[in-house]
């Protein structure tokens, strides 16, 4: 007989759960172009870390395939200009490492302003980091805006 991996969540997935928030843990690494079977690329959705000249640190998510606009953000956010945080500084500045940064371990830890692209709103379900290198959440988009508290905006590059 053999013995069942049980797979641990991560503390995002912990995190979701105890808020009684529908989601589902993959493991997948969107970096090196996985993508679990049964979605398609563009529900992949990236996690950017950005620094406003007036707000400070911004999150900006948006499918993996696109190309963020720091104009957009820049305006939407009520700055004049906003810059990608660069990777040294990005764990003191989120908690995370790149290819780890989620929203929803960022809301726990930080009060930043959240955007998600309008993108996401055509979706039934996207796909983020769950705070691991590796390890991704399948979520209805509104629940995970409603629960980091984030808007929906047209942040795209087009």
């Amino acid at each position: 007989m053999t013995k069942k991996v049980r797979i641990k969540k991560t503390l995002v997935e912990q995190i979701l759960t105890k808020a009684g928030i529908k989601h589902k843990g993959i493991q997948v690494n969107a970096l090196e172009g996985q993508i679990p079977s049964g979605y398609e690329k563009h529900q992949i959705f990236k996690t950017l870390a950005l620094l406003g000249d007036k707000t400070g640190p911004i999150i900006g998510i948006i499918p993996i395939t696109e190309h963020l606009s720091e104009k957009k953000l820049a305006k939407i956010s009520g700055n004049k200009k906003v810059n990608m945080i660069p990777q040294k500084d990005l764990e003191k500045t989120t908690g995370y490492i790149h290819g780890a940064n989620n929203p929803v371990g960022i809301r726990q830890k930080h009060n930043y302003p959240i955007f998600i692209d309008n993108t996401a709103l055509s979706l039934n379900e996207l796909i983020v980091s769950a705070g691991e290198v590796g390890h991704s959440i399948i979520i209805e988009p509104k629940d995970l805006a409603s629960f980091v508290k984030a808007e929906f905006a047209d942040i795209l590059e087009v």
